[in-house]
């Protein structure tokens, strides 16, 4: 394709580029940015969009190339009587409304009287802090699209510029929502309860003096005002951060006529302040640091007016941009791109619902933020920082009751976990039962004498983790340790640094994965000598090796000892650290080479047996379907006459219930006290089920642009157990969703007196 189509490249650029042998769209696409940058008239800024634009061009041709390959593919199984493309636009929902639609479920959460007051505020957050992710990575993403020229659509034909003003639709229409339910619903019931937020107007004497001394003592010395002149631009705006737009009258210690400044609120600083109960008249009585800041803003001002004082906040692009390829330590590049991610491309603009016009026009022009990308909000700019709430108050009548997690007693009667998985395979289902035996593991097997090696994978562990303590003490023992860490792990990458930084000190092999493929797979290998033989011992998972998380995250994890599964995950350590092509796997399902075809072929399978009149069905429980051949395999199935059941707890583009494509199709999502995380695909198989658990959820990403395993549960008693977990998922009435064929979730509901909550019956089944 000419140069002549990339957007910012004239006749002159274009012969700048034919002398460095640059004559083409791909190969600009695939030019070095560094390299351009130094060609005399470039800059950096216009090699990189330039570069950019390429790239968008590329993938407009890879997708029609992609396109034709679908509807060849659709051709090539036509329904039966009847003439379906099953890559017509209408069979596919818009991945960023169906996430926006996943946020209304958790929003409906906090309005749920069923669910206690405190969690329903949590609730309420989660939401709010979806949303933040939501414009950082997606909104973002579609925006630098647009910007590009990109008519680069997905499978329901939405172009960037289409699917903009949609998205900015629904998204205020949520945000509105999440400030009536604040103010509407939940801080009514926790004034109720007794948690009160007192308002300016409503401070006493006693509050007043109390605050006036804690904003002197607490907040003026660590705050600085800009006051905007030329000597003093308007700030560069830290990513989410609280700020304040203050409106001033008279004349500075300078004599200047300055009639604007900007306050930032350091992160530091709580967003919300308890009273103390001799000053309150209550044991929950908080204030809010905005209206600290507001009532006392004059004093930052000295001999000045204020007239008025309104808290915003921007949110920008958060999405690391790295050229891996061109990288030579990726550590090293990782925390320098980190500085920058603060400071972002500006996505959206929030204000407080009662700032004048003329002040957010002007931030508007700063930010260069359009109207549809503002939102006036009433109440504090940021709700995910009210989560504060849930700890400061101790009131465990408003929390979920507390829990001890079970153990399977295959475990409790032995204390040596390699001589129970000789016996059997045993499986965790988190959080209802214990993520100690994984810690105890890597524990046991950092002081056991016998073991020689341990190799993990670590894609999100926390900040003070026991997997790592246990990892760093196992590499300290002379163990042969093996860490491979995912720099990339979207927004956990600091921690991620840190961590690895500590196994290497400790003596650990760390490695970086696949350059261009993130390492997603959950898989743990021991290495042991038994009776002069090594022993493979494999904990593979669904979820990640993150203690604290498995307490609220629906998660399932395998023990075994199994001699080809360990081989197997061997081959695949291998792989991740060192160099060659692919080894055959025979239990093993492996993204990026084997798993999608797998997936398509058992899908087929069943396809096969329904229209042999033999037993089929699917059951898939996942985060997310977005990818098209998998989405269009399940149609095909569904024509065929499979039962099809997908529980999704979050995006869906397959739209179900449509006539003569997707009627046997039903999609639910469940929204409850867990965070449902687990994937798990279960065939009938004509009569021979098999259950596989998987890292991986339905996504082009998790397909083809991750390493992920894909693993079968072969005991046909722990088959039969996670069978029966799905049927609990399939009968659950009181936190189930049923998507409709228009996009939409419909909540069910239970009888008077009746219901069938899954969540729960796993909870009192696996509990201690």
């Amino acid at each position: 394709m000419s140069l002549a189509n990339v957007k910012g490249v004239g006749k002159s650029t274009q012969a700048v580029l034919a002398d460095h042998g640059i004559f083409s769209v791909e190969e600009l696409a695939a030019a070095d940015t560094e390299r351009l940058a130094k060609i005399p008239g470039f800059s950096k800024a216009k090699a990189q969009r330039i570069v950019l634009a390429a790239k968008a061009l590329v993938g407009n041709l890879a997708k029609a190339r992609f396109s034709r390959s679908l509807q060849s593919d659709a051709d090539s199984h036509p329904a039966a009587g009847a003439p379906i493309s099953l890559t017509s636009p209408e069979l596919y929902i818009n991945r960023e409304m169906s996430l926006l639609e996943f946020n209304y479920r958790v929003l409906a959460q906090a309005e749920d009287v069923g669910t206690p007051l405190l969690e329903r505020l949590n609730f309420l957050c989660i939401s709010c802090s979806n949303m933040d992710e939501f414009f950082e990575v997606r909104v973002a993403s579609v925006l630098q699209k647009a910007d590009l020229g990109s008519t680069q659509s997905e499978t329901d034909n939405l172009s960037p510029h289409e699917l903009l003003p949609v998205i900015g639709a629904r998204a205020h229409e949520l945000v509105a929502e999440q400030y009536r339910v604040l103010n509407q619903v939940i801080l009514p019931a926790l004034e109720n309860e007794g948690i009160r937020f007192i308002r300016r107007g409503e401070w006493n004497d006693a509050q007043l003096a109390w605050l006036k001394s804690y904003f002197d003592e607490e907040l003026q010395p660590i705050l600085s005002p800009i006051g905007l002149d030329s000597a003093h631009p308007f700030p560069r705006i830290l990513n989410k951060s609280l700020n304040f737009i203050v409106s001033l009258g008279g004349k500075d210690a300078f004599g200047r006529n300055i009639d604007t400044a900007i306050l930032q609120a350091p992160r530091a600083l709580p967003r919300i302040v308890q009273l103390p109960r001799e000053v309150s008249g209550g044991p929950h009585d908080f204030v809010f640091l905005s209206s600290i800041i507001h009532a006392f803003a004059d004093e930052l001002f000295q001999g000045m007016k204020v007239k008025g004082c309104w808290q915003f906040r921007v949110t920008r692009n958060s999405e690391l941009y790295l050229d891996e390829e061109a990288t030579d330590d990726l550590l090293m590049a990782v925390e320098g791109e980190l500085a920058t991610r603060n400071y972002g491309d500006e996505v959206r603009l929030e204000v407080a619902a009662n700032c004048p016009d003329d002040m957010v026009d002007y931030l508007q022009e700063q930010f260069n933020m359009t109207r549809d990308r503002l939102y006036r909000v009433d109440g504090p700019v940021n709700l995910s920082r009210l989560r504060a709430i849930y700890d400061l108050v101790d009131r465990p009548d408003l929390k979920y009751p507390s829990f001890v997690p079970g153990c399977p007693s295959q475990l409790l009667s032995s204390g040596d976990i390699f001589q129970a998985l000789r016996r059997r395979d045993i499986l965790l289902h988190h959080p209802y039962e214990s993520f100690t035996p994984v810690v105890e593991m890597i524990r046991q097997a950092a002081i056991d004498p016998d073991v020689l090696a341990i190799k993990q994978t670590l894609y999100r562990t926390g900040p003070n983790s026991a997997i790592v303590d246990a990892l760093a003490a196992a590499a300290r023992n002379g163990k042969e340790v093996t860490v491979v860490i995912e720099l990339l792990a979207r927004f956990d990458e600091q921690a991620n640094i840190s961590l690895a930084n500590r196994l290497q000190e400790a003596g650990a092999q760390v490695v970086y994965g696949i350059v261009g493929y993130k390492t997603h797979a959950k898989m743990l290998l021991i290495l042991r000598r038994e009776q002069k033989q090594l022993r493979y011992y494999v904990h593979l998972g669904t979820g990640n090796y993150h203690p604290s998380t498995a307490k609220f995250y629906t998660d399932y994890g395998l023990f075994s000892a199994d001699p080809e599964l360990g081989e197997e995950v061997r081959k695949v350590f291998v792989q991740l650290t060192s160099l060659g092509r692919m080894s055959k796997l025979h239990k093993l399902y492996q993204s990026p080479f084997t798993l999608h075809k797998a997936l398509l072929d058992k899908i087929e399978r069943e396809a096969e047996h329904a229209a042999a009149g033999r037993p089929a069905r699917i059951v898939i429980k996942v985060n997310s379907v977005v990818e098209p051949l998998l989405i269009q395999a399940l149609y095909r199935a569904s024509m065929a006459g499979v039962d099809i059941k997908l529980i999704v707890r979050g995006v869906c583009c397959l739209r179900p219930g449509v006539a003569g494509v997707s009627e046997r199709i039903e999609v639910r999502s469940i929204v409850g006290r867990f965070l449902e995380h687990s994937r798990v695909f279960s065939f009938e198989n004509g009569g021979e089920p098999e259950v596989y658990l998987a890292s991986a959820d339905l996504m082009d990403r998790n397909m083809f642009r991750r390493v992920e395993v894909c693993f079968p549960v072969q005991s046909k008693k722990l088959q039969t157990r996670i069978r029966g977990d799905l049927e609990f998922y399939l009968k659950d009435d009181s936190q189930a969703w049923l998507l409709q064929a228009d996009g939409s979730y419909r909540r069910l509901a239970p009888q008077e007196g009746q219901g069938f909550q899954a969540q729960t019956a796993l909870l009192e089944a696996l509990k201690k």
